[in-house]
């Protein structure tokens, strides 16, 4: 019998976050800080929201693109918050999370040979993504004495005659790094000399703990070639109910459309009356996890100063990228170890590319309570590793 496999399919490797997730739920008295997901539960007037649509029956199709009253309030809060102007008629798309977006405007983007820039340690599906439609990855190694943002010498360097679309993944998964207006006018440049378009990830716009968020499509010369997605995983802690948008010019956005009514359909319906909701009246549940965040934050960069582990301080999404280096030991060797010793499931740094490796990614979106005691479990256990090494 014949191969049933796609061979692209196949050399793509599965995700490397959901591996120590896995182990850790059937271990008894394990502390996870490896999931990206809200320990929030979606704020009860967005669940009502969405109680209230299904008992009205509201349960059929929606627009392919999504319901008019949800791509009209994407466009004001877009427009309230980022200053970002688009069409809620022709530039806006309802996705079934972010997820779809990235997909889909890759699909809608490439040809076979096309090459993507995307800067690394960043979120596990920008590859595969490129790689399914048919494009390159070209990888850009952020570097720690940036604070891992992307810079304007690292862009051009990576630049060929075959590039096409840079990924933007910023807030950063997984090292929480931003990027402030004075990086993004610096790259826009670059991008614009180049004739390059962007893909910008900006899931986690509403998780930022310097200055107010600012997107690169916001700026001179950079709507029309970029694509823009977000979604309401994170801000409003509605993982579970799949629901992203992008963003973008008319011709970008209609090709977008013909593979979401393809593949997809429309986004779920439910979850789209919700997210109307949450985009009206979900200011103050997002500001208050996001000062509840902010805490956590700066809890651990605390912690891991006390410690003596080397962590540049993140200012944006939920998460921390602490270096092990020092222990001489690979990102994977030292989470699975921690894990087996103290019970305390993280991400190794090599997940999000192999530039990650000397790093671990750790999640502070789980209460202080289960922080406290798995720092004081990781504590104990580089006190230890250092006590060896010294031996």
């Amino acid at each position: 019998m014949r191969n049933p496999l796609s061979k692209v399919i196949t050399q793509i490797q599965p995700s490397g976050i959901r591996k120590f997730f896995d182990i850790v739920s059937e271990m008894k008295d394990a502390i996870s800080l490896g999931v990206g997901e809200p320990d929030f539960d979606t704020p009860w007037r967005i669940r009502d929201e969405g109680i209230y649509s299904l008992e009205k029956g509201k349960t059929f199709y929606t627009s392919n693109a999504g319901l008019k009253e949800l791509k009209i309030e994407i466009s004001n809060f877009l427009k309230r918050k980022y200053d970002l102007i688009y069409d809620y008629d022709k530039e806006i798309l309802v996705t079934v999370g972010g997820s779809e977006a990235i997909d889909i405007a890759m699909r809608a983007m490439l040809d076979p040979g096309d090459e993507v820039l995307i800067p690394q340690p960043s979120y596990v599906s920008y590859v595969p993504c490129t790689q399914l439609a048919g494009g390159v990855p070209v990888i850009i190694e952020l570097k720690e004495e940036n604070e891992f943002r992307l810079t304007k010498e690292e862009l051009e360097a990576a630049i060929t005659p075959k590039s096409k679309i840079l990924v933007l993944p910023f807030p950063n998964n997984p090292t929480g790094a931003i990027m402030e207006k004075k990086d993004l006018e610096a790259i826009a440049e670059v991008i614009i000399e180049h004739d390059l378009f962007v893909l910008t990830d900006e899931i986690y716009s509403e998780l930022t703990y310097l200055d107010k968020h600012v997107s690169i499509a916001s700026l001179p010369g950079m709507k029309e070639r970029t694509v823009y997605i977000n979604g309401f995983s994170k801000s409003h802690a509605m993982t579970g109910w799949r629901l992203g948008y992008a963003c973008g010019s008319e011709i970008i956005i209609q090709q977008m459309l013909k593979i979401h009514q393809f593949a997809i359909m429309c986004a779920p319906t439910t979850s789209q009356y919700a997210a109307v909701e949450a985009l009206k009246h979900g200011d103050e549940a997002v500001a208050h996890m996001r000062e509840e965040y902010n805490g956590r934050r700066r809890y651990l960069v605390h912690r891991f100063k006390e410690m003596g582990l080397k962590c540049f301080e993140p200012y944006g999404a939920f998460y921390i990228f602490p270096c092990i280096k020092e222990f001489g030991m690979t990102s994977e060797e030292f989470a699975t170890k921690l894990l087996e010793e103290e019970k305390v499931a993280v991400v190794p740094g090599t997940a999000f590319g192999d530039c990650g490796e000397g790093f671990l990614r750790i999640s502070y979106a789980y209460s202080l309570e289960n922080l406290k005691i798995a720092l004081e479990r990781l504590e104990r256990f580089i006190q230890k590793l250092r006590a060896e090494k010294d031996a």
